[in-house]
């Protein structure tokens, strides 16, 4: 990795260093604290099913700690040796090295497919650069972060104690054409779907036969779950709101549907096939 000439500048700035001081690394050790690695993990609902990567890991202590208080296993990565000897010491003492494995490498080549959750105290630049492979991992997979964001990929919840902890969650791609259908009672009804995304933002517009185009409303994205509302004004006296709770699974959509409210409510079945271009 390159040295930091800028970045650390300004950190050493910010915390008092002398100004001479270098890091060969991209990313200075400054230890998240306890309550903070808490709260990471916390926020991202680790539990011993998980499989956590702590990318840039440290002393181990994110590691070490989804390891001791949730009962999850992983890998951390770092590039400095000493730092790596530090961290299984720690994970000696603290009984979980049968959980946990700390390797000296690249943490942009890195495989992270097997992670349900990453974690992440990095700078910025190093987030943004990380970006692409973290929104290609499966849908579903959470991300957390100590501190510091992912551009523009706004995180699906930010809370602060004492510092700010970020989770986000892969989004499935769900953006394109979708040809909705279910079975009613009466029979298949077709509904063609524009369906907008940016990230987990997801909003667009659906075609009912020869009703006059509508959106979509109430509309979320979490991960390989998708929900979103239409309002069936096929026949004007019988307008209805289909609330639709669906997931997303290579190319196809498929759930359970609520139309209407109250008692007068009733449920089907739908799937959705992506239409191509």
């Amino acid at each position: 990795m390159k040295k930091i000439t800028f970045a650390w500048a300004l950190l050493c700035a910010l915390w008092g260093l002398p100004g001479h001081a270098q890091w060969p690394y991209d990313v200075p050790f400054v230890p998240s604290p306890q309550i903070v690695v808490d709260e990471m993990l916390r926020l991202a609902e680790v539990t011993k099913d998980d499989f956590v990567i702590d990318l840039g890991s440290g002393d181990g202590r994110i590691l070490i700690t989804a390891a001791q208080k949730f009962g999850a296993r992983g890998i951390g990565v770092d590039l400095d040796e000493s730092l790596i000897e530090q961290s299984v010491a720690n994970a000696q003492a603290a009984g979980v090295m049968d959980q946990v494995q700390f390797i000296r490498q690249d943490l942009f080549k890195t495989d992270l497919s097997k992670a349900s959750v990453i974690t992440l105290y990095l700078l910025p630049g190093v987030n943004m650069r990380l970006r692409p492979a973290l929104l290609a991992l499966k849908p579903g997979t959470r991300i957390v972060a100590h501190d510091f964001e992912l551009g523009d990929w706004k995180p699906d919840v930010k809370v602060t104690i004492r510092k700010n902890a970020m989770l986000w969650i892969v989004p499935a791609n769900v953006a394109g054409r979708w040809r909705i259908s279910v079975d009613f009672p009466e029979g298949e009804r077709v509904f063609d779907v524009e369906i907008r995304q940016q990230y987990q933002e997801i909003d667009g517009v659906v075609r009912i036969t020869d009703a006059i185009p509508g959106g979509l409303w109430q509309t979320s994205l979490r991960g390989d779950k998708v929900r979103f509302s239409i309002v069936d004004n096929a026949v004007r006296e019988l307008e209805a709101t289909m609330y639709f709770d669906g997931v997303v699974r290579e190319g196809v959509m498929e759930g359970e549907l609520r139309r209407g409210v109250g008692v007068t409510q009733t449920r089907h079945r739908w799937r959705a096939i992506r239409i191509p271009k």
